[in-house]
């Protein structure tokens, strides 16, 4: 450690400080300075962003009518170019429009596509589920059943197991979709979900 005899001593040690270091220095609070504004200005970006993307969407879902191909296209547009929330809810209507029109193979693209467009696992697990059942009805059971494992999530286990054993039925398999439903039917369903489950059992016996 160097010592200063007075104070002359220490304004030298100063000076030869920067005189070594105040290039580094200058670069580091620049730099720094420079992280800053960069964080802020992204924050204020990202918040910009996000509220634009709120007024658009509820335009393009608000507008959205099936006989009219323009807002269709619109919103399909919108889903597509979004790569955010809004983007995944955008698909989530377009395709119970498509659904509602019987056009289910449109339905399940929508679906597909909104999955990358959200990293929200609640969000996901939803999209998910509805694929399933618009993959049921396509007949893609094995499809379906894979799609419903990427579901995760205590909340889901009920329903996941109702539309499990719906793709099993689906396929032939009764079994499997007895125990599917006895499954869900034995989870923390509502008592809705659990007495229509044990209906479904019930039919498979008569």
């Amino acid at each position: 450690m160097e010592i200063y005899e007075n104070e002359n001593d220490q304004m030298e040690a100063v000076k030869r400080f920067f005189a070594e270091n105040g290039k580094a220095l200058v670069v580091g609070v620049v730099l720094g300075i420079g992280a800053l504004v960069g964080w802020r200005y992204w924050s204020s970006h990202q918040a910009d962003s996000a509220m634009a993307s709120s007024m658009e969407y509820q335009t393009v879902t608000s507008n959205v009518q099936a006989d009219q191909p323009a807002t269709l296209s619109a919103a399909e547009k919108f889903a597509a170019a979004t790569d955010n929330t809004y983007g995944a809810l955008t698909s989530l209507e377009l395709a119970k429009t498509y659904a509602d029109k019987n056009d289910l193979a449109k339905a399940a693209a929508q679906l597909q596509q909104g999955l990358s467009k959200t990293k929200d696992a609640n969000l996901q697990a939803l999209i998910n589920l509805r694929l399933a059942r618009v993959q049921v009805q396509l007949k893609q059971a094995d499809a379906a059943l894979k799609t419903l494992d990427g579901i995760k999530g205590e909340g889901w286990v009920a329903i996941v197991a109702d539309m499990r054993g719906e793709a099993l039925l689906s396929k032939g398999d009764k079994q499997g979709a007895r125990e599917a439903w006895s499954k869900g039917a034995q989870s923390d369903a509502s008592p809705a979900l659990r007495e229509m489950m044990q209906m479904k059992i019930n039919n498979l016996s008569s």
